[in-house]
């Protein structure tokens, strides 16, 4: 990402659900950055010559889980500090994660992991390592459920370990959850035997046996994804960001609109599509691309919580866009044992649909706002495509590679290997040693806090699986909406949100992934249908009240009114609440996302936009000039029909769009008569 000033960085640290490392120094630092960039290394090399499952994972943890008690303060005590060496700092970014590694000049001493903590990662280095001793033999045991008392002593450190880990790196909340989540699988068994969730109860052997030595625990497909997926995005993005293309992307954006009253809009939006494909995160996408964009937001004329929230709502869909997504989309496509590529296309017209929203919205700010056009010292966009255009090339790679049918994993190193060798035509980011080390290192560094909510949401997904509770849970959500598929949807929706916002979005999409999902499940709803629902309203929670993270950040960047900002965030998004219900509720839904004939596909994207145009002017109030309330409620009732996606309830949508539209016309006549 661009350069951020300590002011810029501490937002993200205090605004991003995941918790801001500690600035280690020295040789300390030195040490974390060696050992991150072989665990980089290793993830890379495995992709091409595997390793068994169980036994890669249990490595990647060993490795991870003692990096994040010595980069992640405990938060209990006030760690001690040493004295910062005179050594060359490394270059900074807007991660917090890199903090463990990096800071700028001036900088306060840095700061020294406690006796505590050493003994914590040395701790878990020795639960990781100790089954890959005699691995066969841990397996055997395991399956056979015959376990070692060290066995079990084992695992039951490895489980207080990675609670603790989950609650320095993203907060108490989860690892609550996941307590919980323990206790009621052993002492489920004194529940009455009547009670829907009540089971015959388990033991710490099986407990243990469940988490500790199989796939359906700690090294779960969430840790699948992380060790195996998501390490290997954030090293290619890593790479793109010391190549240059951040800066790349947002000096393109602003060049692609430089003329009219809505090109500032515009440009914050691109840009944030764009810095999306480096970053994965809402919040560090707001905060880089508000310290650009901000300044220019404010020459344009926007008052300061419009400008927030348009900047909330670019950096948000930095999580919603192909071709990287959120973490949560590489967990789709080990569910669903689909192609990522799969999930890409499933994500396409969704992600259209929420930046059409988002467009059109700023259109008519701008009209509201009386903005203008803001001249911008840089390059033109021809320029800028002819002279550092090959930045795309390695992300075009990664959809070509996929559709040739080569796995995500290669597709993504084989782009990151071009993107590497594409740096050597910029000789401000030419990527010599140094800087490969760096982009190494920090690839580990980001994938920290998530690699710790995996392995902890293994805990939920194994205690779910081995007591049942999934399906019983599924039960009793059908059972409140008396089986009606309407009201289970927006049940659903509601817990999603409320669970987004305690825990981050991976964790939040795999406890609902779990609970939710078979209750949509038993009503009919395809898995993709259902899977594609709970990832947007995981992502969306970051924009929703009361907590809408990107959006207080925007605001603390803007200096503008944080629920002000909220309600406009929400109101810039609001295409991307209302669109998945489609894929749920009405059975051409699944033509949104690209399943079906290529005509059904084409047509409902189409009925969409124009549902998506009509919240727009619902929302905003304005239709090329200011709409009055019977329009704009006519406007939403058009736009929930139009979702229907079925042929009546289409032609009503259009037609109450037409008197609504008819009613605006005369009422501006008669407001302007000549």
């Amino acid at each position: 990402m661009t350069e951020l000033s300590d002011r810029e960085a501490d937002l993200v640290s205090a605004h991003e659900q995941e918790r801001p490392a500690r600035q280690l120094g020295g040789g300390l630092r030195l040490g974390v950055w060696i050992v991150g960039g072989l665990l980089s290394a290793y993830s890379l090399v495995v992709v091409f010559w595997p390793v068994e499952a169980l036994q890669h994972r249990m490595t990647f943890l060993a490795v991870a889980l003692p990096l994040v008690f010595l980069c992640y303060r405990s938060g209990l005590s006030r760690s001690p500090a040493r004295p910062q060496e005179p050594a060359a700092e490394p270059e900074r970014s807007a991660s917090a994660a890199e903090g463990a590694a990096a800071r700028p000049e001036g900088a306060p001493r840095s700061e020294w992991p406690t006796v505590a903590d050493w003994l914590l990662a040395a701790a878990s280095l020795a639960v990781l390592v100790y089954p890959l001793l005699d691995f066969q033999a841990f397996r055997l045991r395991g399956s056979g459920a015959a376990l070692t008392g060290l066995d079990i002593a084992a695992g039951l450190v490895l489980t207080v370990l990675l609670l603790e880990a989950v609650r320095r790196t993203v907060g108490w909340t989860l690892s609550i959850i996941c307590a919980l989540f323990l206790l009621y699988a052993y002492y489920g068994g004194y529940l009455p035997i009547n009670w829907t969730i009540g089971h015959r109860g388990f033991d710490l052997g099986q407990i243990v046996s469940q988490l500790y030595t199989g796939t359906e625990g700690f090294f779960g497909v969430p840790m699948q994804v992380a060790a195996s997926y998501i390490i290997l995005f954030t090293i290619y993005g890593a790479v793109l960001d010391f190549s240059g293309a951040s800066r790349f992307f947002i000096d393109l954006s602003f060049a692609a609109f430089r003329r009219s009253r809505a090109a500032p809009g515009r440009t914050v939006t691109m840009a944030g599509f764009l810095l999306g494909t480096v970053s994965g995160s809402g919040v560090a996408t707001t905060v880089s691309l508000g310290s650009v964009a901000w300044p220019v937001l404010r020459r344009a004329g926007y008052p300061k919580e419009p400008a927030a929230g348009i900047l909330a709502a670019g950096g948000i869909g930095a999580i919603l866009s192909p071709p990287t997504l959120g973490a949560a989309a590489f967990i789709i496509a080990e569910y669903l044992q689909v192609s990522y590529l799969e999930v890409l296309l499933y994500a396409t017209i969704p992600t259209i649909l929420y930046y059409l929203g988002i467009f059109l919205a700023i259109e008519i700010d701008s009209r509201r706002f009386s903005t203008h056009a803001v001249p911008v010292d840089a390059p033109s966009a021809g320029r800028l495509l002819l002279r550092f255009g090959y930045h795309f090339s390695s992300l075009i790679l990664i959809i070509v590679l996929m559709a040739l049918e080569r796995s995500a994993f290669q597709a993504v190193v084989i782009a990151t290997v071009v993107a590497f060798a594409l740096s050597f035509l910029d000789p401000e980011h030419r990527m010599g040693p140094r800087r490969v080390g760096q982009a190494l290192a920090k690839g580990t560094l980001e994938v920290l806090p998530v690699t710790a909510v995996c392995a902890a949401a293994g805990i939920i997904v194994g205690v779910i699986t081995q007591t049942g509770l999934g399906l019983n849970l599924a039960d009793i959500i059908v059972e409140l909406a008396s089986g009606n598929l309407i009201l289970t949807t927006v049940l659903s929706a509601v817990a999603v949100m409320l669970l987004g916002l305690a825990v981050p979005v991976t964790a939040s999409f795999i406890i609902a992934a779990v609970i939710i999902g078979p209750a949509l499940f038993a009503l009919g709803v395809t898995r993709p249908e259902a899977y594609m629902f709970v990832f947007y309203y995981a992502v969306l929670s970051e924009v929703s009240p009361p907590t809408a993270l990107s959006a207080v950040a925007a605001a603390a960047i803007t200096g503008g009114n944080t629920y002000k900002t909220m309600m406009l965030t929400w109101r810039y998004t609001l295409p991307a609440f209302l669109v998945p219900f489609a894929f749920v509720l009405t059975p051409n839904g699944q033509a949104l996302l690209g399943q079906g004939p290529i005509g059904t596909v084409l047509l409902m994207a189409a009925v969409s936009a124009v549902a998506v145009a009509a919240l727009a002017v619902s929302t905003t109030g304005a239709t090329g000039g200011l709409a009055g309330w019977p329009e704009r409620v006519l406007a939403a009732v058009a736009a929930v029909l139009l979702l229907f996606l079925e042929p009546v309830p289409i032609v009503a949508g259009l037609a109450v769009l037409a008197v609504a539209a008819a009613a605006h016309l005369v009422r501006r006549r008669r407001r302007d008569p000549a």
